[in-house]
């Protein structure tokens, strides 16, 4: 009896412990998932706040969760790592003091709001703290933001800097000058007084024009941010801290046509603009451009220049403009490159395609090129490019991927031949004189001097004398390939194109079965059909004259003399 009752405490204390042991166990498993579930939501919580902030603001607040540099708040004064930062006035500021920092400080005005100011006049207006490196005081001309602290200031708009020690109550109200790109810049007094004069029944634009300055020439930027490897984002930032505002759009959020209608309220042939992206990018913006046209606004044309983003970007090395930007350049010497650019004409042509057939009551499909019209293995290159680039846009944001996805498909091509014997399938005219075709896979109808990413395929190997490619002479340049093999033997100059001529008027026959055809990289697969190519218009560009390469070292006489006439002809 009495082991059976002293086994009753153990027992009950047994039980204890296996309860105790659950309790904790329960605790340690779900202590940590109700942490989660709350930093969870209080992140989330943040998240709508610092989104209806944003919202909300006139600053373009945008959040980051590294800075790339030492930075400090504008509020607190603080180190911070995490934040925001205001792409026009470059406000950076801890999240806890994004409210404070929103109310506090005023952005960039796009146009004067104070009727108190004169017309055409400017105060600077400064910002504290996070000075650009190697920047130099404007007062004692030392170096500035050397201090690991929030300290000394920036004006916003001519973008000098000062020290805090430097800085005077007669600088505060000094009038600004916009620094060193005044003569790019659209100033917030020129736009609140266009609104003013409207009003009058006769306005006087002129006399508000020259109150610019003599040699103004205020720039436009157009920005995809899809192109090439998403440069763009950054880039708008960058242009909009030193520009106005409201001279920088995202060609993602507003048509380039919409964008254009700005030059209507800037000085006649005097604006310029700079298209940042790939090829593409710039013949839909000159496809705008043509609607002004259309529409009685010839003497507002601008003047287009390129930062090239895309991945082949031959237009943009046509003109001077390189074969490709990846941050390499600070975006003060792009403005100062397209203020020193020249004005040169780009021939722009009409391509008809109308399908085969009597009863066929399809409008024929017109297309507008600026670069080349191809048929062939470069085509089917970009067909089968740009079909999986829309099932998976993803994957093609890099420009070295996409150029190892189309030598993938110029490999394949190699072992297929789906393009051979082309010579059978099509008929050729050039200014309505039948051409002999030999053997051949593809024909590239040229209007640009490179092609493929940077070839020169017209001169080839430059062993035989031929006249250099120009785009403004009203002429196509018209060659063949014997296949993907042999386009790649071009590239590496270890073979010429078989050239068939140059035209004023290109046609070419389809007579049977499916080819890939392409127009300035957009392709497709056309039956039996007539193309024609015929001379559209010309469009206004700028031709920087960068150091030039070995392939264009024998072109550069040529160059200068199209310059030359066209300045004449302007």
């Amino acid at each position: 009896m009495e082991g059976v009752g002293s086994s009753r405490p153990s027992s009950s204390s047994g039980a204890f412990t296996d309860w105790s042991l659950a309790f904790w166990t329960l605790c340690s498993v779900v202590l940590p998932v109700l942490i989660t579930l709350w930093c969870s939501f209080q992140r989330s919580r943040r998240q709508v706040l610092r989104q209806d902030i944003f919202r909300k603001s006139k600053h373009d607040w945008q959040y980051t969760d590294l800075f790339g540099q030492p930075t400090y708040c504008c509020v607190c004064g603080q180190h911070i790592l995490q934040g925001a930062f205001c792409d026009c006035c470059g406000l950076r500021v801890d999240e806890g003091c994004l409210k404070k920092a929103d109310r506090r400080f005023l952005c960039k005005e796009i146009a004067l709001q104070s009727e108190s100011r004169p017309g055409s006049c400017m105060l600077h207006h400064w910002i504290r703290g996070n000075v650009p490196l190697c920047s130099y005081c404007l007062m004692c001309k030392q170096q500035c933001g050397t201090q690991p602290k929030l300290c000394d200031y920036r004006c916003i708009w001519c973008q000098h800097t000062v020290h805090d020690e430097c800085m005077q109550n007669s600088l505060k109200s000094e009038e600004c000058t916009f620094g060193e790109f005044r003569n790019l810049i659209i100033p917030p007094y020129y736009l609140s007084n266009i609104s003013k004069i409207r009003k009058d029944k006769k306005p006087d634009y002129g006399k508000l024009m020259s109150s610019c300055g003599k040699h103004w020439i205020p720039v436009i930027i157009l920005a995809n941010t899809r192109s090439g490897n998403n440069l763009g984002e950054n880039l708008l930032g960058e242009f909009k801290i030193i520009l106005n505002p409201v001279q920088v759009f995202d060609l993602k959020k507003i048509a380039p046509a919409k964008a254009l209608q700005l030059c209507t309220l800037l000085p006649c042939n005097s604006v310029r603009v700079l298209v940042c992206g790939g090829d593409g990018t710039v013949g839909w913006v000159l496809d705008a451009i043509d609607e002004m046209k259309i529409k009685g606004q010839e003497r507002y044309i601008p003047q287009v220049a390129i930062l090239p983003l895309g991945t082949g970007n031959d237009l943009s090395n046509t003109l001077g403009w390189g074969a490709g930007y990846a941050g390499e350049i600070p975006v003060e010497q792009i403005l100062r490159n397209v203020m020193e650019a020249d004005g040169i004409k780009l021939d722009r042509w009409k391509v008809q395609v109308t399908n085969k057939g009597y009863y066929n009551l399809r409008k024929p499909k017109v297309f507008t090129m600026n670069n080349y019209f191809s048929v062939g293995p470069d085509a089917l290159m970009a067909l089968n490019f740009h079909a999986h680039r829309e099932k998976t846009p993803s994957l093609f944001s890099s420009r070295i991927i996409n150029k190892a996805v189309y030598f993938f498909y110029g490999t394949k091509d190699c072992l297929v031949q789906e393009c051979k014997d082309l010579n059978k399938r099509v008929e050729l005219e050039l200014d309505g004189e039948r051409i002999s075709l030999p053997n051949l896979e593809g024909i590239i109808v040229l209007n640009i001097g490179y092609w493929g990413g940077g070839c020169r395929l017209w001169e080839g190997m430059g062993d035989e004398p031929y006249p250099l490619a120009r785009h403004d002479d009203g002429l196509l340049e018209v060659v063949g390939v014997h296949g993907s093999f042999h386009c790649a033997q071009i590239q590496v100059k270890l073979a010429n194109p078989v050239r068939l001529g140059q035209a004023h008027t290109v046609r070419l026959i389809l007579k049977s079965s499916k080819m890939p055809m392409q127009v300035d990289g957009e392709p497709w697969a056309q039956g039996p059909c007539t193309v024609t190519i015929t001379h559209k218009t010309h469009a206004l560009m700028l031709y920087h004259s960068s150091e030039q390469s070995d392939d264009d070292a024998s072109s550069v006489s040529e160059q200068e003399h199209m310059r030359e006439q066209t300045d004449e002809d302007i």
